[in-house]
């Protein structure tokens, strides 16, 4: 199968609008499994280019630093969540009957 053409889209929001209409499109339960996989193939093409634009870019420091903090805080939220879980056990939440 020939690589996806990724050319038109120059822009990270061009992307990731892309990617939004490849999902909604591969939700739709009249898309056949073979333009889904066509699909599949595109998103990691796309994915790809914008990994490496985002790899491109020259941030200033205030920048990375926001950038940083703001995976700082979905990292926290994200272990919070999961020492919940791990709190209720196998068994559900504590103090059920």
């Amino acid at each position: 199968m020939a690589k996806p053409d990724t050319a038109p889209y120059k822009t990270f929001d061009q992307i990731t609008d892309r990617l939004d209409e490849i999902v909604s499109q591969v939700r739709d339960k009249e898309t056949s499994l073979e333009r889904s996989l066509d699909l599949f193939d595109e998103a990691i093409a796309l994915g790809s280019k914008a990994v490496d634009m985002v790899d491109r870019t020259n941030f200033i420091p205030e920048e990375e630093a926001k950038l940083r903090a703001e995976a700082d805080g979905k990292d926290a939220k994200r272990g919070e969540k999961d020492r919940g879980a791990q709190a209720q056990g196998a068994d559900g939440p504590q103090g059920e009957a």
